[in-house]
Parts: structure tokens; C-alpha cells; sequence
């Protein structure tokens, strides 16, 4: 009975997030819908080689954040286009073959749009919240506008072999900026999806100038407009059954690395 009802479980997975192949060049299903590259437990654990290329990236989604090859800087997708931000802070425009080991996209089509004045990243955070209050459900964020300050990292590509991103994360290159315009884009992803992508909000900035960006620890907003999209439908692509995603340790419970990595307080 035990072996039949875990049966039928992974039978119901499997439908429910539409996994697929690396190999396969699983075509974007028809939707709006959240398509996830790898899981963040992986990228936790130092599997940084990509393995799906950027051109099909972009079959998936317009808008969205991940990060490339060899863990070489955090990605930013909006208005079909991506950007690089590397360890030096600038933004740029990476070849369609360069390859992702983690990225999380959709087609983005806002339900919401609002103008915002002056706001902390928690006040920012909270009107999301009020505007899409359904906390089980995905939503695509995006603010464009003027920021009197912003706090972002990257960081740079790693050799083999790879340390845990907790790691390299403890020595990366951060990079503050006031009074910059420029666009913020990410998601907020709920509680259930631990272990898949990262719980709460996962933002990345990139300025106008393209100058400055990363992986957004904080901010304060002058003034902008606030976007955004409820996703109910998520679409996983995975590796295939050989390489390092095949012999990581996914069972490992990595919740406190992630807060490491996501968070700043550990490094003000």
C-alpha cells in the first residue's frame, strides 16, 4: 500500500510540474507559465555548468533572473532581452550559446501596474504582497524607475572543482549605487518550493546605463513604476541521469545555506 500511494505520488508530480530533459529540447508550454531550469539545491551544492543555451532560454520567457556558466555573474531577462551582470558590477550582453545551470523565466504579461513613491525594499516587498495576496501562487515583479540607493553582489566564475555557493558566496564582490535609474526584476515564490527555487522574493537590478547590477540586497526606491504577474503553472527542465546534478546530494536539508546566500546580514 506504502509503495503504491508513493507511486502515485511521483505520478502526480510528474504531471503537475511538466518535467523534462535537457536532451529532450522540451518545447515552452502553452500559458503563462514559470519554467525553471535546475533546482536551487543543486546550485547549492556547486553544480555550476551549464547545460541549456540562452537562445532556448528565450523560447521559455521573456522575463527573468538565473545565472550563467560556471556560475559567471547573475542573470537579468526582461523585453526579451539578457544581461550579465559580471564580478566587476557592469552589465552585458552575453552570446545566445552561452549556457545557464540555473535560471527561472516566464512570459511576462502584468495584471498590475501601479506608480510607487519613495519606498524601502520591505515596503516594496509589502505592496506586492497586497496587490497579489495569494502567497501560494508565483509572481513576477518588476519595478523601473529612479533608486536612491541600491545594494547588489555578483560574483565571479568559479574553477574546478567547485566549492558550495555558501562558499563563494562569503568572499563576493558587492557594489552599492545612489541615485541611479534603472529596472529591478525578479520573483516571489512561495514557502512549498524549498529545496526547488528560493522561498520569498529573489530579485536582481541592473541600471539604465548598464553600469551597475547584481543580485539585490537592498534598496530604497525614489520613485517608480511597480509591475507584476500571478503565475500558476510551473514547468521544470531538468539534466539528464549522468553528470554532477546525478550525484549531487539533493536529500540534504540546505535552507540555512540558502539564507547565507540570499541574504546581506551576515556580511553588513
Amino acid at each position: 500500500m506504502r509503495n503504491m500511494r508513493l507511486k502515485q505520488m511521483g505520478q502526480w508530480l510528474f504531471a503537475a510540474l511538466g518535467f523534462a530533459l535537457f536532451a529532450g529540447c522540451a518545447s515552452a508550454p502553452k500559458g503563462a507559465a514559470l519554467t525553471q531550469i535546475n533546482t536551487i539545491d543543486s546550485l547549492l551544492a556547486g553544480v555550476y555548468d551549464g547545460q541549456f543555451a540562452l537562445r532556448d532560454l528565450q523560447r521559455h520567457g521573456d522575463f527573468g533572473i538565473g545565472t550563467f556558466d560556471r556560475l559567471d555573474g547573475e542573470m537579468l531577462m526582461f523585453d526579451g532581452r539578457i544581461y550579465q551582470i559580471k564580478a566587476d558590477g557592469k552589465a552585458y550582453t552575453p552570446a545566445l550559446g552561452t549556457t545557464t545551470p540555473f535560471a527561472s523565466v516566464v512570459r511576462f504579461t502584468p495584471s498590475r501596474t501601479i506608480e510607487m513613491g519613495k519606498s524601502s525594499l520591505e515596503e516594496l516587498c509589502a505592496t506586492v504582497d497586497t496587490l497579489a495576496p495569494n502567497r501560494n501562487v508565483f509572481a513576477a515583479v518588476m519595478v523601473r524607475g529612479e533608486f536612491a540607493r541600491v545594494h547588489t553582489r555578483s560574483v565571479p566564475a568559479q574553477q574546478k572543482p567547485y566549492r558550495p555557493l555558501a562558499e563563494v558566496t562569503k568572499n563576493q564582490p558587492e557594489f552599492k549605487r545612489e541615485n541611479v535609474k534603472g529596472t529591478l526584476v525578479g520573483f516571489r515564490l512561495p514557502a512549498y518550493v524549498k529545496g526547488i527555487n528560493v522561498p520569498g522574493y529573489h530579485l536582481h537590478f541592473v541600471s539604465d546605463d548598464l553600469k551597475f547590477g547584481g543580485h539585490l540586497l537592498d534598496l530604497e526606491l525614489a520613485r517608480g513604476t511597480l509591475s507584476l504577474a500571478q503565475i500558476h503553472r510551473l514547468y521544470m527542465i531538468l539534466p539528464g541521469n549522468s553528470g554532477a546534478f546525478a550525484q549531487a546530494d539533493l536529500a540534504k536539508d540546505r535552507a540555512a545555506e540558502l539564507n547565507e546566500t540570499e541574504s546581506a546580514k551576515s556580511r553588513r
